[in-house]
């Protein structure tokens, strides 16, 4: 059978739909949105009304391959991957991440798995390689299978709210960048308040937030659980930001740098292995007999072994696991920056100095000069990536580097417990990351281990994808240059 032949016939699935179609029917769902991830993190898919929900949930649906690269054209007019002659994909939805929008409760979403088209001459009904969630699943098992160990991470996913100008473009920031200000993290309380209702009912389990030092900045953190339900809660969140920002008649901002002089939109990624565990169920304020969605959306794991706690009286030193991951994550850290800090605005971070930006190649215990530092005894912080990332593919090429790190009993050196810059001022040599999307993308050309995270056609998308961009900004006049040039000469 094909994969596609497989994942239609898994067990259980059968029973799954009918269990769909009797929340269909008890929570008076109208309409459904099929719901995929493209290379850049942008949410596609289609729609269609309930009643046709066993009909694509036993088929799948089809759509341009190129929609995995946001069905974009290049800057000389040619669609980004694939041309107009390309074979179509099959969406397949997944039943257990069935759940309602609670802004209009006439709808509800599903993530699905994404295949070869039926009829193509090779590989038909294979896994489609430019589906960065389904690759996600598959690296992590595989992951397991080889290493006993299943990845839980967390992210702070910040970003920014703003005003509008009568023509709808940004006006600046919705409060004044006063950071961990009550009173400004106050006047956003009806956004933020309203941001923590839907998610909450999504099955994210908010724990906290706060105001952060740039206009309009809020950072409001879930809970960690594994990868993939992390990435897709990701995914919900800004998908909620968005709507709440319709709602209020703002901007939901999640570029990294909308503004200089000011903090940036970081992503940080707080990361540890785990040998077993189980998933425990969190209601989060919903009614337990009328579920907006199924019991996968409110599973977070827990329990288990941390592989990243100390093993030695060090209280901040990890385990023998947890170095070799630190290892592995270091020597991979410049491909690894093209896809943390994936866009051209990205790089405006890391050129910004004074604001906590990780641009150098090194670790240390909550040292914020460095890529990675260990925030607290059994997990990492992964720095070096914003809030314009990718979840999917950026866990994928963090697993392939711990893999690397693992196998290989990578060493990563003495942590570095001074500010790096007075570090490098005493002499210590420390390799910086790429400064541009340019060279990071290079890196990444380079580096076999992060690009097997891309398996397939992923690689060439991403990269085509992200050289056209780079190539679009070096090919653009902007302010600066008219500022700086204009009355150069004579």
């Amino acid at each position: 059978m094909t994969d596609y032949e497989k994942f239609i016939k898994t067990d259980g699935r059968a029973e799954m739909i009918k269990q769909v179609r009797k929340k269909i029917d008890q929570l008076g769902i109208e309409y459904l949105y099929l719901q995929f991830v493209s290379i850049t993190g942008r949410i596609m898919g289609k729609g269609i009304p309930a009643d046709h929900w066993e009909n694509i949930a036993n088929g799948g649906f089809q759509l341009v391959y190129g929609a995995t690269v946001n069905l974009f054209m290049n800057r000389r007019g040619e669609y980004l991957g694939y041309g107009p002659e390309a074979a179509e994909l099959v969406g397949v939805p997944e039943p257990e991440t069935f759940m309602q929008l609670p802004w209009d409760k006439r709808v509800a979403r599903m993530f699905c798995t994404l295949f070869r088209n039926r009829e193509e001459k090779e590989n038909p009904g294979a896994y489609l390689t430019s589906d960065g969630r389904g690759n996600l699943r598959r690296i992590h098992d595989k992951f397991e299978k080889d290493h006993g160990l299943r990845m839980r991470h967390g992210t702070e996913p910040e970003m920014m709210w703003l005003r509008k100008d009568e023509n709808g473009n940004p006006n600046g920031g919705y409060s004044n960048p006063y950071c961990y200000h009550i009173d400004q993290f106050e006047s956003l309380r009806p956004v933020y308040m309203r941001v923590i209702e839907y998610g909450r009912k999504m099955g994210l389990d908010m724990i906290q937030g706060d105001h952060e030092d740039a206009p309009g900045q809020l950072e409001l953190n879930f809970n960690y659980d594994d990868a993939l339900r992390t990435a897709d809660r990701l995914t919900t969140y800004r998908q909620i930001c968005a709507q709440v920002a319709r709602e209020f008649n703002i901007i939901a901002c999640f570029m990294c740098k909308p503004f200089m002089g000011v903090s940036a939109n970081g992503c940080h990624h707080n990361i540890s292995l785990w040998k077993g565990g189980k998933d425990e169920f969190k209601i989060l304020g919903n009614d337990a007999k009328n579920l907006p969605g199924f019991e996968h959306n409110y599973m977070y794991r827990r329990g288990g072994t941390n592989t990243f706690m100390p093993e030695t009286s060090n209280a901040q030193l990890p385990g023998k696991t947890g170095l070799y991951v630190i290892g592995g994550i270091v020597k991979h850290l410049d491909a690894l920056t093209a896809i943390g800090c994936s866009t051209v605005n990205s790089y405006r971070r890391l050129w910004d100095t004074g604001f906590w930006a990780p641009v150098f190649a090194d670790w240390g215990f909550q040292n914020r000069t460095t890529g990675l530092r260990v925030s607290a005894p059994g997990r990492f912080e992964y720095r070096a990536v914003d809030s314009m990332v990718n979840p999917y593919i950026m866990a994928g090429a963090i697993l392939k580097a711990a893999d690397d790190g693992i196998r290989n009993k990578i060493d990563p050196g003495k942590p570095e417990e001074r500010n790096i810059y007075a570090a490098m001022e005493a002499g210590k040599q420390v390799r910086r990351l790429p400064m541009t999307l340019g060279d990071a993308l290079e890196a990444l050309k380079k580096d076999d281990v992060i690009k097997s995270a891309m398996p397939g056609e992923m690689h060439r998308l991403y990269d085509e994808y992200k050289r056209d961009e780079w190539e679009r900004f070096l090919h653009t006049s902007t302010h600066w240059d008219l500022e700086t040039y204009l009355n150069c000469l004579p």
